[in-house]
């Protein structure tokens, strides 16, 4: 009998010249390739915001991710929180300008 880890939850703010260089597709696809749920938004100060849920290694791999970002981007730095994940997700979305929470 296979135990499974329960769904983590990553919060993650990407700092750096990462709004207009396709940062947010760039997540999304890797999002969805790695079988996470939640979004990605444009964060008001010029920081990309993250939440995602889903198998802690995939969100390990979604975080490495965060910290490359496209090419054209130049992440200076990834804030990231974990936590439980609270099930409130369909998919993975690209959410159009700031965002407050889930």
């Amino acid at each position: 009998m296979t135990h499974r880890a329960a769904p983590a939850r990553l919060d993650a703010v990407v700092r750096g010249r990462v709004q207009g260089v396709g940062f947010r597709f760039f997540v999304a696809r890797r999002a969805a390739a790695l079988g996470l749920r939640g979004w990605v938004a444009n964060g008001p100060d010029g920081s990309v915001q993250c939440v995602a849920e889903g198998a802690r290694d995939a969100l390990q791999a979604l975080l490495a991710a965060l910290e490359l970002g496209p090419a054209g981007a130049r992440v200076d730095g990834v804030s990231a929180t974990w936590s439980s994940a609270v099930g409130s997700f369909d998919g993975f979305e690209i959410r159009s300008g700031w965002t407050s929470g889930d």
